[in-house]
């Protein structure tokens, strides 16, 4: 049977308290649904890209739904059975993405003040995620998180797309941090079945769009507030 998607907080593991071996430690976040809120802006080129193919728009709702493993598989969703084909729907997406990536995305309460916090106390921040790397360099970049970031991974480099655990090793390699001190920190199943692949811990959050799908997260979360008040 199908585990039934879950988005209560776990109350079980809020008592988690780092000891000093534990810290510094290397904090990966995942970027939708994590540190930005891009629901509008994904949804605009995805109707775009429908369009274009005379197909009506789809729900906001369905649309961020399928956000999770990459915007090829994002395009391939919400083409699903209209006889599209995707290479050519995915060009267009991509161009119709460059024109939205900021335009209604924002960050989430706390991120930037949070990531601040965090870098100041000297922990390791890095983005590990399946949006493509050209999008993901240039929304954080916008934003001015690029400074306070060891290193932003994203779709279409070397590594595989999450929940592959490519992403977290390689940054594990890098920095030298060990799995110990490491954590994988974001909003869906992606992101925890990941750190699981990993042997990191994980933290979920709940004010994203993803899901744990079954996955048992180290730590669950409300805001960016708390991650901040966990970690400093």
């Amino acid at each position: 049977m199908t585990p039934t998607p879950s988005r209560t907080p776990n109350t079980e593991h809020r008592t988690i308290v780092l000891t000093q071996t534990e810290r510094p430690c290397l904090l990966v976040f995942d970027l939708d649904g994590t540190l930005i809120d891009s629901q509008r802006d994904l949804g605009a080129a995805v109707n775009q890209t429908r369009a274009d193919f005379n197909l009506p728009p789809l729900d906001l709702k369905t649309i961020v739904g399928h956000v999770g493993n990459g915007g090829r598989v994002l395009l391939e969703r919400c083409m699903a059975d209209t006889g599209v084909e995707i290479d050519a729907a995915y060009a267009r997406w991509k161009t119709h993405y460059r024109e939205h990536l900021t335009v209604e995305t924002t960050l989430y309460p706390g991120v930037a003040d949070g990531l601040r916090a965090l870098a100041a106390a000297g922990h390791t921040l890095a983005v590990a995620t399946n949006k493509p790397q050209a999008a993901s360099d240039l929304i954080i970049r916008f934003f001015g998180l690029e400074p306070l970031l060891y290193a932003v991974l994203g779709g279409g480099g070397p590594c595989a797309l999450k929940p592959d655990p490519a992403m977290i090793e390689t940054l594990m390699t890098q920095t030298g941090i060990a799995a110990d001190r490491t954590w994988m920190i974001g909003d869906n199943y992606t992101d925890l079945e990941c750190a699981r692949r990993a042997g990191v811990r994980s933290l979920f959050l709940t004010y994203g769009y993803g899901e744990t799908r079954g996955e048992t997260p180290t730590l669950t979360l409300n805001s960016f507030a708390d991650v901040t008040a966990k970690f400093v």
